[in-house]
């Protein structure tokens, strides 16, 4: 199987010659495995996806851990997160950087954790899907552009001809529904599948959680903990409204976009690009693959840039906020190659010190739309 390149890898080399536990979480099928192999094909590998390994672990875990060859990676570690203490007292006995590798799926399980229990001695890492800077490509016309949509961004479909309907229907029934009954005991999975593509229709828009429970047929509370394991495990992403205050942030509704927009694809009955491109979907659909590559750039080269959304009491709007710090700039997301001048009425009239305010669409021209905006190809925002 062909290897992708990731951009975690110089970064991920440069920990283990720092620290002595290096963490790598991320949603399932990202290729954590297959990264940390690839990068340490010497160490030593054992994956508590193995039940019979689990099971030996959870009986004697000071005695697992004693017995390591070691440098290790282990996979899977939220399954056994009682390991952690043992593994720290054999880091406090003699540190060793670079001798434990381990990689974990529910990221706020894992990172919960690693703060609390290898702080200061551990490196933490996030693995999404593909980057279009990983994948070394961009495709700038309309199809092939839905293509990739349609394809997702996991590694599996785009090193590998495979059915993309059976990929992501296995995708669904074996990892996301194993995670969510670890998480949560949630008896009823049909009713939770029903509830991710209720979720799914919503893409781009402000999440009201008492709306998909009166059409999912559940009570506020049960929505507020699916949301929070489908954020948790990465299969979601929650981007804030932007406020000065920031503890307005947390309370406000957010927007809801997924993490791959294969799975999104799936979960709406999208098989083929041209459908998708004429269909209802097709522009939150096509800013969902945006924002996202905005969070991989943020993570993956570690910018420490803060990414919400804006919208006032006019309706004034902005898809994107990108807050560096030191500036700021502003983002409107359209899935279509015809430019209009209005396109940049709302966006001039955001009121925030913005330094670039930009249109991002499918159109591969550049060019002024007013004195403080900026039509661009959709492509601009890629490093």
């Amino acid at each position: 199987m062909q290897y992708i390149h990731r951009t975690l890898e110089k970064s991920l080399l440069s920990a283990v010659q720092q620290f002595p536990a290096v963490v790598l979480t991320g949603p399932r099928q990202t290729g954590k495995s297959t990264l940390l192999k690839q990068l340490f094909p010497t160490y030593h590998y054992v994956t508590f996806d193995d039940l019979s390994v689990r099971n030996i672990a959870k009986k004697d875990p000071a005695l697992f851990v004693s017995t390591l060859q070691t440098p290790v990676i282990i996979d899977e570690i939220q399954y056994i997160p009682e390991l952690l203490s043992y593994i720290k007292m054999h880091i406090d006995k003699e540190r060793v950087n670079g001798r434990f590798l381990l990689t974990g799926s529910q990221m706020f399980n894992v990172m919960q954790g690693m703060s609390e229990t290898l702080a200061g001695r551990v490196a933490l890492f996030e693995l999404l899907p593909l980057s279009f800077q990983e994948l070394n490509k961009v495709p700038q016309d309309p199809i092939p552009c839905f293509e990739q949509i349609i394809k997702g961004f996991y590694p599996t479909p785009n090193t590998q001809e495979m059915d993309l309907q059976l990929f992501y229907g296995s995708y669904l029934s074996t990892y996301v529904e194993r995670d969510v009954r670890q998480i949560k005991n949630i008896h009823d999975i049909a009713t939770f599948q029903r509830f991710l593509e209720l979720l799914a229709a919503r893409v781009g828009n402000l999440l009201n959680m008492q709306d998909l429970a009166n059409d999912c047929g559940v009570a506020n509370a049960t929505v507020k903990n699916w949301i929070s394991i489908l954020e948790s495990s990465r299969i979601i992403y929650l981007l804030r409204p932007y406020f000065n205050n920031a503890s307005k942030r947390l309370v406000k509704t957010p927007k809801v976009y997924f993490t791959d927009t294969g799975l999104l694809a799936y979960l709406l009955r999208y098989k083929d690009a041209d459908t998708l491109l004429k269909g209802p979907m097709a522009g939150a659909i096509f800013e969902n693959m945006i924002i996202m590559e905005a969070v991989k750039e943020n993570i993956y080269n570690r910018t420490g840039h803060n990414l919400y959304f804006y919208r006032d009491s006019n309706q004034v709007e902005a898809d994107l906020v990108i807050d560096k710090g030191q500036s700021i700039d502003l983002y409107e997301i359209k899935a279509t190659q015809t430019i209009h001048s209005d396109f940049a009425r709302k966006l001039k009239n955001v009121d925030l010190p913005a330094t670039n305010r930009a249109i991002l669409s499918l159109n591969s021209t550049e060019m002024p739309l007013h004195p403080q905006v900026m039509a661009k190809p959709w492509w601009s925002i890629l490093k």
